[in-house]
Parts: C-alpha cells; structure tokens; sequence
C-alpha cells in the first residue's frame, strides 16, 4: 500500500512534541533537543496544521496538552518506541548472517525456550534472536515477528498454526508445606491454601472434578498473573500449586518443588507455534520451527 507522505510526520517532530509534552515547555524541550525555543515552536505549529487540532494550550508560562494532545500522545510515544526498536534490531542482526524474531509466552520463554537456545545456536551460528515476551494473539501487521508460540486453540488472524504439544499439568508444593499437610488422597489437597494462575482461575475447579472431590472450595487462595510467579509462590511455600511439568523441571530435580499426587490432568488447551502470512518459507524460521519440534519430541 502507498503512503502518502502528506499524513506521514517527521519523526524528528513527532520527538519535539513528546518532549514538549513531557516537559510541559517549549523550552526545556528545546534544551533537551539541542534546538532552539523558536524551532520547537515552530515542528509544534507544523504539526498541529497538518493534524488540524490545537494539541497544546498555553498557559502563562507553560505549555498544557489538549484534549487532543492527550488522546495523541500515547500513540506518539509508541511509535518513537517501535522505531527506536527497528533501529536496534536493524542494528543488531546488520553483521548477522540471518535473524530471527521470536514472540514467546512469558513463563514458556524463561523457563523452557531459553535454557535451550544455546543449542540451537550451536547448530545455526552466525543467527541474531530477538525473543520477546508476549500473553495474547497480537497484529504480525503491526509488530514485526517471524514466528509467535501461542497456548490456546489454532486461531489467529492472516497466520498459520501448527501444533506444538499438549500441557500436562501437575499438583505440586514445597517440602515443608508437605511436611505441615499430610496428603495421602486428592481431598486432603482441598483442605490446604491454594495458589492460582490467574488468567486460568478455574484450574483447581478442573482438577477437582476430574478427582471426583466437591469443587465448592477450588477457586479460595492467593492469585498471580504469570507462571513463574505461582512458581516462586509454590517454591516459598504459599501454597499447593498446579503447574505444568516441564516448566518447573529445575525445581522437581532440586527437590524445592515435589509431586503431591501421582495424578497429572492435561489441559484442554495446546500449544501452536504460529507464522504470519508470506513468512512461511522463510529459512531460518523453518529450521527454528524443526528445531523446537525436535526439542518438544
């Protein structure tokens, strides 16, 4: 699609106005930009003649934003940081012989992709990763990944999901909470302080229906809203936890973590990894996707 330079700002106006915005003066901002006050002034005209709208009223001797200005600031400051981004990424991977960018699921990102990365590494040098942290399906549009790993069901707008495995998730806790809670059977669990994963609260209910216990007490107890927080609250010993295994693999070898019941439950959801339209057959990203297959296997 052809953009028309017209409704495209200069960037270095764009950095004006936040500036400007950020010190509430034309001034400071001036100082900060190594500009003159007249110079800021006038990017600011500029751009509020082209946007049509006052973005800043001024007031004695300070400049104040505008309704306008503050709906249009947000969107400013994200694409300053989105371009600042592509410059480091583009600077980055400028020697490389190929790069990669990897949107990955917080915990799963951490915990189990990033302890492997070294051998994939090993088998591809000369690759530059970009490995982001994101929760939810975003616009591969807007933000320039070549793959995504994704916990859910294979649905995501102008890409293709391909199965990457199931979860199986497991009632675990710290030593010393075993040691205070003698668990023999799943009811004796209801009993204990519960930790939840808050983006999947009704985990516990879940696992105490396919137990056969009454699940009227599953959803009490502490919430978190990442994995690796349940983690280090089960490690603490806040509480019972369900977690998947492979996630606290380091923790059930150190013995800081234990089993409580040999009774595992898998997940109605799975994990996909997902590629944008057009990025299909792009090579490094084939051998990344072979490769975490291989590790899954």
């Amino acid at each position: 699609m052809k953009l028309s330079r017209r409704l495209v700002p200069d960037v270095t106006t764009l950095q004006a106005f936040e500036c400007a915005a950020r010190h509430g003066s034309f001034t400071q901002a001036a100082a900060e930009l190594n500009l003159t006050q007249s110079a800021v002034s006038r990017q600011i005209k500029d751009l509020e003649t082209q946007l049509g709208v006052l973005l800043f009223e001024r007031v004695r001797q300070r400049v104040i934003l505008s309704d306008a200005g503050q709906k249009f600031l947000p969107e400013v400051r994200r694409l300053l940081h989105q371009t600042e981004e592509l410059m480091v990424r583009a600077m980055a991977s400028a020697r490389a012989d190929s790069s990669l960018s990897v949107a990955s699921l917080p915990t799963f990102g951490s915990r189990w992709l990033v302890p492997r990365l070294p051998d994939f590494l090993r088998r591809y040098p000369g690759t530059v990763l970009n490995i982001a942290s994101r929760s939810a399906p975003f616009d591969f549009d807007e933000q320039n990944f070549d793959l995504a790993i994704h916990y859910g069901q294979p649905v995501w707008a102008r890409a293709t999901c391909s199965y990457l495995c199931s979860e199986v998730i497991v009632p675990v806790a710290n030593p010393t909470l075993l040691a205070a809670n003698s668990v023999e059977a799943p009811e004796d669990i209801g009993g204990g302080p519960l930790l939840h994963l808050a983006t999947r609260p009704k985990l516990w209910a879940q696992w105490f229906d396919a137990n056969g216990i009454d699940s009227h007490g599953a959803y009490r107890g502490n919430r978190f809203d990442q994995f690796s927080m349940v983690i280090e609250a089960a490690t603490a010993g806040l509480g019972f936890a369900l977690l998947p295994r492979y996630l606290i693999e380091q923790e059930l070898a150190a013995g800081t973590l234990r089993i409580v019941l040999d009774r595992p439950m898998q997940t109605e959801n799975s994990y996909y990894l997902v590629v944008p339209e057009g990025k299909l057959e792009n090579p490094i990203s084939r051998a990344f996707r072979e490769w975490i297959s291989e590790q899954v296997a």
